[in-house]
């Protein structure tokens, strides 16, 4: 088993810095970007370019681009839902998102204004909808990335130490331990075990301020 991992972190390892760290925040950008957060999985691309993060020069360049890119997804969807917004919402890809997820997201915003923006981040399919509805409301850009800014550092610095954290510690012990690459994968198995139950929870909290029924 060590093995294998010692090849997959070699390659990852083996991609330029520079080249690795653009990687990532172009896949933000598209991630965060015209509802394209349902289908690039950048969580996942985040966490890969992170396990050949090495020392705190390389880490902070990678969260550099992670937040650059997911502000500038996300400013993407603000300006696209603020000249196309109802156009977009008829399109294919707006009703696979479907209407009542639509619904939810105004009302979100509507009730909770700015806090619902930082907190969408977080959440399923609402991290990618509602920068297009936030620019088909009366609230600013300025309001916008404010709010947003804060929500997109803490994501990028918290999915990057987990990928740093654990293929550094696969790293001290594979000379040490044969089952090295089961620690490599229960780490970040429990870290994303723990970020959704902490999603889930924030879901639920905020799920009587999404239905416009309440």
């Amino acid at each position: 088993m060590n093995e294998f991992f010692n090849w997959l972190l070699a390659t990852v390892h083996s991609v330029d810095p520079t080249l690795r760290v653009f990687l990532a925040g172009i896949a933000m950008l598209f991630e965060t970007s015209i509802l394209l957060g349902l289908i690039v999985p950048g969580d996942s691309i985040v966490l890969v370019a992170a396990t050949a993060v090495n020392g705190p020069v390389e880490f902070i360049s990678l969260a550099v681009a992670v937040i650059l890119g997911s502000l500038a997804g996300e400013s993407i969807g603000f300006w696209l839902g603020h000249f196309f917004g109802p156009r977009i919402r008829r399109s294919r890809l707006g009703q696979r998102v479907g209407e009542k997820n639509w619904v939810r997201a105004e009302t979100y915003l509507e009730r909770r204004g700015g806090i619902a923006v930082a907190i969408s981040r977080f959440l399923p399919v609402f991290h990618s909808l509602v920068p297009l509805v936030v620019g088909t409301s009366a609230m600013r850009y300025r309001v916008f990335i404010a709010w947003t800014v804060p929500a997109c550092a803490i994501w990028a610095v918290t999915y990057i130490s987990v990928g740093a954290f654990a293929a550094g510690s696969y790293r001290k012990l594979q000379g040490q331990l044969q089952g090295a690459g089961l620690i490599f994968v229960g780490i970040i198995v429990v870290a994303l075990i723990i970020i959704f139950v902490i999603r889930r929870a924030i879901e639920r909290r905020e799920s009587r301020h999404m239905d416009p029924n309440e």
